[in-house]
């Protein structure tokens, strides 16, 4: 069988997309795997399916690294965005369905700004705060995040008390200036450190100005990957809306690939 696929990145976070619209790719878990494999595929952190959709322009469908289908990915959806553009569905403005409901996006130039999910409440304990931006995201502040093992710490907590085997994504956040942090991120799924997190650096963004170690609602997060922009209000409930995640999202290469 050959597919034609295409390989985008936001911030580094990378996936592979197929236009599906025409519901000929079968998304199988061994396939997925195969693809998105970085020695014997194309390599990603994720496989995206643009399909049809009736009420939307497209409907995102999203499956993590290992093969299985996935909660919200907010540089995915950045990334869709520009391929949907560059297939010619759309021109600078989009209304799609992810597995998290509608999301809207705003093409300017190199920058995707795409509207996240409302956030409804967020968790405070007394070492990091839990809030779920699309997907669950465990958020812990520390002093200096640079030299931080994340793969062995971020799996632990992945794995650990509460979460288990269905787990949480985990953050590790580093406040830099009076609206800016920088992040580093544990991805399940993808069961590693990846580049870039967009649901996680909105939970990042969200939990620093609920925690009040950030006063601003327009924060600019550094990611391993690149730089990024969520802005958010607060509304009379203490939860999230008009949640917004702004970033490049860029083409990197088109191609066919023989699978068995």
């Amino acid at each position: 069988m050959i597919i034609h696929f295409y390989k985008y990145q936001g911030a580094g976070n990378d996936f592979v997309m197929i236009d599906n619209r025409t519901a000929n790719f079968v998304p199988e878990k061994s396939l997925i795997e195969k693809l998105c494999d970085r020695r014997f595929g194309i390599g990603a952190d994720g496989l995206i399916l643009l399909e049809s959709d009736e009420n939307s322009d497209f409907k995102m469908i999203y499956f993590n690294s290992d093969g299985r289908p996935s909660s919200m990915c907010g540089n995915g959806g950045r990334c869709i965005v520009r391929f949907a553009a560059e297939l010619g569905i759309i021109e600078n403005k989009t209304n799609f369905q992810a597995v998290d409901g509608e999301h809207e996006a705003i093409i300017e130039n190199e920058i995707i700004h795409l509207k996240m999910s409302n956030v409804s409440s967020v968790q405070k304990f007394s070492n990091h705060l839990f809030l779920n931006t699309g997907s669950p995201h465990h958020i812990e502040f520390l002093s200096d995040i640079s030299d931080l093992d994340v793969q062995n710490r971020g799996r632990e907590i992945r794995y650990g008390a509460p979460y288990f085997e269905e787990g949480s994504n985990v953050n590790f956040a580093e406040i830099i200036s009076d609206n800016s942090l920088r992040i580093r991120t544990y991805e399940r799924g993808v069961e590693a450190e990846t580049l870039a997190c967009g649901t996680g650096i909105t939970a990042a963004a969200i939990a620093a100005y609920e925690s009040e170690k950030i006063l601003s609602n327009e924060i600019n997060i550094e990611a391993l990957g690149g730089k990024l922009k969520v802005r958010f209000r607060k509304n009379e409930s203490g939860g999230y809306e008009d949640v917004w995640l702004s970033g490049p999202a860029e083409f990197v290469f088109e191609g066919r690939i023989d699978v068995e």
